[in-house]
């Protein structure tokens, strides 16, 4: 017997099986959103469901070669993996293709490989490789800028492809910096500025700075018994108004249009059926109509009509909406939910620094994803273009989630076999 076949039975077949159910569904759904009565090969890669399953099968093979590795490879080859993969967003300046307005893409021919799928997993590995080694909590202000600048330059090569919304899940790694020792200040700051920005944007700066007067005032009074710092309030006071007053400056002069227009939908403040807001439009409508136990598979006005854009892709969960109704929506929620604290449970268990930090980093990784799609899809978050794990249509996003969740799959294997 192989040591491969002694050690499949110490990977977590919790994880395997969430996985499998979310892929196997994801398919379904992806069938029924992109199904075409007029191609009469099932297997013709005319269809974009057939080639899914293609990116399926073959994501099997990218399995079995994670699993075949040792787990010391990714930790001893962690910052290879991660230099190579900022080069591989570098060059996509000089040799990118450009789809929807983002070179984000290499063309590979038979189909289009978009590296920045990947680089979430090799950041998380670089990210686990450097906190591991310095063996300490990250209190220092250097050991927080270093950290900082791993997840910080993968992020910055993204943004100006454009793809904002890639660049934006790498807010997800605050989750394994916080279990390191991260001070909850930070989180605090964070949390801040975005409520400050939505209220500013909602009601004016200068309704926003009473409050904040107001609330500064009611706190230091509340604490006055255990003599508060007067420059610590008025510091953070002036800093909040100071941001409130700049809030518009930034929305008008450094958001791009789409950006606002997107922002004022989900605010409210516009409505355009027509073009920027029209995928959330319908989006809404679609599982508007699914009900309770939705409409039925191949059923879905919405689906069958193509009334809601992307919607194999970014747009997937108005399918499960539509078709498989509340029921059918609240069964895959729970099990991103169940994947997601499973992630983090096993985390907990590692017997080394590397896989628990890793662990954490998958777990916000995934988190980010559903949260930010679902949000997007049901109009509680603009439309960034992020895709949903497992389910959203393309090769280079189901590959780069299955490497991403097998890493740890391995690492987690790892621990069970050192018992």
């Amino acid at each position: 017997m192989s040591k491969f076949s002694r050690n499949v039975g110490s990977f977590d077949w919790v994880l395997i099986v969430l996985y499998l159910a979310l892929i196997s569904i994801g398919w379904v759904n992806i069938y029924s959103a992109s199904y075409d009565p007029t191609v009469e090969s099932f297997f013709s890669l005319e269809n974009l469901y057939s080639k899914q399953l293609l990116w399926i099968l073959l994501g099997f093979l990218i399995i079995s070669f994670m699993l075949f590795l040792e787990s010391k490879f990714f930790e001893r080859f962690s910052s290879v993996i991660y230099i190579a993969s900022l080069l591989s967003l570098l060059l996509l300046f000089v040799f990118g293709k450009t789809i929807s307005g983002a070179t984000s893409w290499y063309n590979l021919g038979f189909m289009s490989l978009q590296p920045s799928e990947f680089a979430k997993a090799a950041t998380a590995l670089a990210l686990a490789k450097y906190l591991s080694d310095i063996q300490t909590n990250i209190k220092t202000v250097r050991d927080q800028v270093r950290a900082l600048a791993i997840i910080a330059l993968p992020a910055l090569i993204i943004i100006p492809q454009p793809d904002p919304g890639s660049a934006l899940v790498y807010a997800a790694f605050i989750f394994p910096l916080y279990r390191e020792g991260l001070a909850a200040s930070y989180l605090i700051l964070g949390a801040s500025s975005i409520t400050l920005f939505v209220l500013t944007l909602l009601i004016g700066p200068l309704y926003v700075a009473l409050a904040v007067l107001l609330i500064a005032a009611f706190l230091f009074y509340r604490n006055r018994k255990r003599r508060p710092s007067k420059r610590l309030y008025l510091g953070i006071t002036l800093v909040a108004c100071l941001f409130a007053f700049s809030v518009n400056y930034i929305f008008e002069n450094i958001f791009e249009q789409r950006h606002r227009d997107r922002f004022n939908i989900v605010l409210g403040k516009e409505v355009d059926a027509k073009s920027i807001g029209y995928n959330t439009q319908q989006s809404e409508i679609a599982i508007g109509n699914g009900g309770w136990f939705g409409r039925g598979f191949l059923e879905g006005t919405q689906t069958k009509g193509k009334f809601v854009p992307e919607q194999h892709t970014d747009y997937i969960f108005s399918t499960v909406g539509e078709e498989w109704g509340f029921l059918g929506s609240t069964l895959v929620i729970g099990l991103f939910i169940l994947l997601i604290l499973r992630i983090i449970q096993l985390s907990e268990k590692q017997k080394n620094d590397f896989s628990r930090i890793y662990g954490y980093s998958v777990a916000g990784i995934l988190f980010i994803h559903f949260v930010v799609n679902i949000g997007m899809v049901v109009g509680l978050l603009p439309t960034v273009g992020i895709p949903l794990p497992f389910f959203s249509y393309g090769g280079s996003g189901l590959w780069g989630f299955t490497v991403l969740l097998f890493i740890f799959v391995k690492l987690d294997g790892n621990r069970v076999n050192e018992w």
